[in-house]
């Protein structure tokens, strides 16, 4: 089977490295940028926006791909997933109407409202500026600002944490009012994904994400710094009845939307907020959150080309689906400045980085170096029976580059993990 892999970050070289796991499954890929992982993965790449669908679209039917697996969002929106399909191309991601769970908060909030789906928190949606405003200044508590589309998981602003009311105001005044005002939802957040084949849904290990760029969780928010998972693919701060739940909701969600006739096909990722009352949405992603995707992948032992092929016929289980039983962390390292002002065109070196995983992202290689770029750089996970093991897996390794680039040491310790038991504990 040839798979063409769009998209060309960390999250895809996961993708590409766990598709090349299966010796028969041949790859192709379509990237913005050349990433240097993927290129040594793939028979043939395509150097191309992800969003210029039309070329895709011929670059697949060019090399036979016979499946395309979606990586970023922006190319969903744009409706690859149609288009790929009307050409005969069996597509792991949903089409543009479904892709809406992600790229339109307001569909998203309005659909589960609709369906009377639990977890949803107080919202408003406001297309006016001065309605927004007035909502701001009229309400008792704190809120969470985020715009209606595509954000790249930087475009949330909390009144309270921050930025002050006035903050507030000025945020939705910068976005002309298209926004959605949400509670602002207290607790610890988890990440779970699942495969989706627009009726059965077959989830995946827990993940925690760290947005913040700086250790202890201070610093703007970024495209993701680092995340882990741990041996039982749970967490001590999540309750089996909180997985539970937050497994119901994303299958009424997929069940919703099947009913309305735009069945949802692909990879969801539902990101909670544990509160006192259980598990709240937070949003959903129409993909593999990066860097989340790294995580699971590596523990992936199912053959992911048979999983593609059971998305594309509608008949996944969970019997085809299986996790190593082990902890990963994952620790991004990014250039100097992210991610307001990043230094790009920095010659970085690596060292001894075994035993752990190397995923390529916003990186160059020029005459045998490697040179960041604007974003993120290069992600290093590390596997382990145990959360230590897996932390000194991964921190070995990111500690052993050389460059002007920073990392977030500590992502995947375990007084982080105490740090949030304790929090839920004190909520409940």
């Amino acid at each position: 089977m040839k798979v063409l892999v769009v998209g060309g970050g960390g999250r895809e070289h996961a993708i590409a490295a766990a598709l090349a796991r299966n010796p028969e499954t041949g790859i192709v890929s379509a990237m913005a940028k050349k990433n240097p992982g993927i290129a040594a993965l793939a028979k043939k790449i395509l150097l191309v926006k992800e969003t210029d669908t039309a070329r895709v679209v011929a670059f697949a039917k060019e090399t036979g791909a016979d499946c395309a697996f979606i990586g970023p969002e922006s190319p969903l929106e744009a409706g690859i997933v149609d288009e790929l399909e009307a050409a005969g191309i069996a597509t792991v991601g949903p089409t543009r109407a479904a892709a809406r769970l992600e790229t339109d908060k307001g569909f998203c909030r309005e659909m589960m409202n609709r369906h009377t789906i639990a977890g949803c928190p107080m919202y408003r949606i406001f297309h006016k500026n001065e309605d927004a405003v007035d909502f701001i200044e009229n309400y008792d508590g704190d809120v969470v600002v985020k715009p209606i589309g595509l954000t790249g998981g930087k475009g949330v602003r909390i009144m309270g944490e921050q930025v002050d009311r006035a903050g507030a105001i000025a945020y939705v005044r910068s976005l002309n009012g298209e926004a959605v005002v949400e509670e602002r939802l207290l607790g610890e957040e988890f990440t779970l994904q699942a495969f989706v084949d627009g009726n059965h849904l077959v989830p995946m290990p827990l993940v925690q994400d760290h947005k913040r760029a700086f250790e202890g969780d201070t610093g703007p928010n970024t495209g993701g710094m680092g995340s882990y998972t741990l041996p039982d693919h749970m967490f001590p701060f999540v309750s089996r009845s909180d997985y539970n739940r937050a497994l119901d909701i994303m299958k009424e969600v997929v069940a919703a939307m099947a009913r309305t006739g735009q069945p949802y096909k692909g990879i969801l990722y539902g990101q909670f907020m544990n509160t006192a009352d259980g598990p709240k949405v937070i949003e959903f992603n129409a993909r593999f959150g990066d860097p989340e995707a790294m995580n699971v992948l590596s523990l992936l032992t199912s053959d992911l080309s048979e999983i593609v092929c059971r998305i594309a016929e509608g008949s996944l289980s969970q019997t085809q689906v299986s996790f190593a039983p082990k902890a990963t962390v994952c620790k991004y390292i990014v250039p100097e400045g992210y991610p307001d002002a990043p230094h790009a065109g920095e010659t970085l070196t690596l060292g001894n980085t075994s035993p752990a995983l190397l995923y390529y992202a916003n990186v160059e290689e020029r005459e045998g170096h490697l040179v960041t770029q604007s974003s993120r750089t290069l992600a290093f996970v590390g596997i382990g029976d145990t959360l230590e093991a897996a932390e000194q897996s991964a921190e070995k390794a990111a500690s052993s580059v050389k460059g002007r680039v920073f990392y977030r040491r500590d992502i995947g310790t375990r007084g982080l993990l105490d740090r949030r038991i304790a929090h839920m504990k004190e909520l409940r």
